[in-house]
């Protein structure tokens, strides 16, 4: 496969996204990396760069070729701000060292009982350690779960953080993170009979007029913009694999560590067919 990274009021851009170039198949000699999201935009959604505001627990190191200056580029139509609420960080307390070990404990159990049991722990593995901190990422996933849950599955979150249309049906949803230059941001891609929306499951922290502000990260592509859905993986760690997509006007996005990877590959794709025939 083919792999050269680069990643309420949908499709218009409010503010653009934090985005640089990259490639995801980086040489072995170089530390763990996460490739840079869309190649065509230049800032965060919402005029600086989005950072995590939770605590880092793991290190990453970033390789030069992935934090390379682009030159300017025009604003990104896709990214879609959503300022966020008072109550949108969620507080958590837990010990890093009983969450590796329970989900350690738990993926080697499944491993053992079948190839496809092992291939889900595998990607929940990846899944978690594709966040700077692997708490974080584990207590995020059980918050954004509940989240779900509590408000009535998945149709219902779509519909309320997107506009849709009445007839519009959302198809399939699928956990992972949206390549950034700011790092690997944890949500959730939607895709519904009229689109690709991305939505990121907490707020991003940016400064603006000397206060820190939140908000959500968004991206809306209607199906109809939609130009290549590339699977890739990295050559250094084959269980690193990444999901290109490509916009008619060449706007990119990268995503990865999926918990569904084989499944959000053939779902994007098969939307991407549907278009052209």
């Amino acid at each position: 496969m083919e792999s050269e990274p680069k990643p309420e009021k949908e499709i218009h851009v409010e503010k653009e996204s934090p985005v640089k170039d990259s490639d995801p198949n980086h040489d072995s000699s170089q530390p763990s990396q996460v490739p840079s999201a869309d190649h065509d935009s230049g800032t965060s959604a919402t005029g600086s760069d989005a950072t995590d505001a939770q605590p880092v627990s793991r290190k990453v190191h970033w390789s030069p070729e992935l934090v390379s200056e682009c030159p300017a580029q025009p604003p990104n139509p896709y990214v879609v701000s959503d300022p966020a609420g008072n109550n949108a960080k969620i507080s958590v307390k837990d010990s890093i060292d009983t969450v590796k070990n329970v989900l350690g404990r738990w993926r080697r159990k499944v491993a053992e009982k079948s190839k496809k049991a092992g291939d889900l722990a595998g990607n929940t593995w990846q899944h978690l350690k594709t966040s700077p901190s692997f708490t974080d990422a584990a207590l995020g996933r059980i918050a954004q779960g509940t989240k779900i849950l509590a408000e009535g599955g998945y149709e219902k979150v779509f519909r309320q953080t997107f506009e849709t249309s009445p007839e519009e049906q959302l198809q399939n949803s699928y956990a992972c993170y949206l390549s950034t230059s700011a790092g690997p941001v944890m949500g959730i891609i939607y895709l519904s009979t009229e689109k690709l929306a991305y939505c990121s499951d907490s707020p991003l922290s940016y400064k603006s007029d000397g206060q820190t502000e939140w908000s959500y990260y968004k991206i809306v592509i209607p199906l109809h913009q939609l130009k290549a859905v590339n699977p890739s993986s990295s050559t250094a760690n084959p269980s690193e694999k990444y999901i290109q997509v490509i916009s008619v006007d060449n706007h990119e996005f990268w995503f990865m560590g999926f918990l569904n990877y084989v499944g959000a590959v053939e779902c994007l794709q098969e939307a991407l067919r549907s278009q052209t025939v």
